[in-house]
């Protein structure tokens, strides 16, 4: 995990490891000076003013309280920072205890959501499960035909409906189709566009509602699939999704692109949900469970 990880944070890393690094290394007094610095390079790689602004909190009270000694020590103060942030919410993927595990994706058009749905049954296949596919976003033939080649590439079964078709009807279909093939795992694809946010919102809260109907306890996790590359922006999305369809999880995707990695723990901080899966890459491997631990350590890298 942690080698995967490291290479997604490269990007990141390097502005950690140049700009903090370097502040430490000249083992500065802690004074107004310094933290205002720092709160600068921790802004620039993107956890946010809020969560920046706590930790430059933070420090200044410990420092005074004698609870760090000098600027040396800042490295590891900061590391134990950002695992407490992330360790709060539970990052473990929750499964039906019986039946069909369904699972909810949603996200803009633009995040890849649909790769990583393929990446996700791609991963679950691997652990010798049966996963079945729902094509719910029936408003773009695109989007329909890219999720049946990712069915063929991994060994997935796929529902779909017509083009233009109701989208809840499809995924009802599916939760039908899993349940009377045997499936473990149904993932449902949605659409990351309509109209307007509106319409968005209300068709992923119908296509919720008739999962719930159907089969009770599902969907069992609403994964919200993220660009790492947007930031901030990210945050907002995930704002936005969660006030509707209430979002368990998060799916960073294109965190090799990026050096915005730092938005994980602006987006903890702020909406309260867990990062539960990271991608890396355009190969269906390039997905895994997200550990606090490795990826706290990403961020840091002196040889990169």
């Amino acid at each position: 995990m942690f080698g995967f990880i490291k290479r997604g944070l490269q990007k990141t890393a390097r502005i950690l490891t140049s700009d903090i690094l370097g502040l430490f290394r000249i083992r500065r007094k802690i004074d107004a000076e310094f933290l205002e610095e720092l709160e600068e390079i921790l802004i620039k790689a993107d956890l946010g003013p809020k969560f920046a602004a706590k930790v430059i909190s933070d420090m200044q009270r410990d420092y005074k309280d004698r609870k760090i000694e000098d600027s040396s020590a800042l490295l590891a103060y900061l590391k134990e920072k950002f695992r407490a942030n992330l360790r709060v919410r539970d990052t473990s993927l929750r499964f039906a205890p019986e039946g069909p595990t369904v699972i909810l994706v949603a996200g803009v058009n633009g995040v890849g959501k649909t790769t990583s749905i393929g990446k996700l049954a791609w991963f679950f296949r691997n652990q010798g499960k049966k996963v079945m596919l729902a094509a719910s976003d029936t408003y773009r033939a695109a989007a329909v035909e890219q999720l049946d080649l990712w069915s063929r590439r991994v060994g997935a079964e796929i529902v779909r409906g017509s083009q233009g078709g109701d989208p809840a009807a499809v995924a009802f279909d599916a939760v039908d189709a899993a349940r009377a093939r045997g499936a473990h795992v149904l993932l449902v694809d949605t659409a990351g566009r309509l109209h307007t946010r509106e319409n968005l919102m209300k068709e992923l809260g119908k296509i919720k509602g008739v999962i719930s109907k159907k089969l009770p306890g599902a969907p069992h996790e609403v994964l919200l699939v993220l660009d790492a590359t947007t930031g901030q922006n990210a945050v907002e999305q995930a704002r936005t999704f969660k006030d509707v369809i209430d979002v368990t999880g998060l799916f960073l995707a294109k965190l090799d692109g990026t050096a915005k990695g730092g938005v994980v723990l602006a987006i903890v901080e702020q909406i309260e949900i867990p990062v539960k899966l990271v991608g890396i890459g355009e190969k269906q491997e390039d997905v895994e469970v997200f550990d606090p631990d490795s990826f706290v350590e990403g961020l840091f890298q002196e040889k990169i």
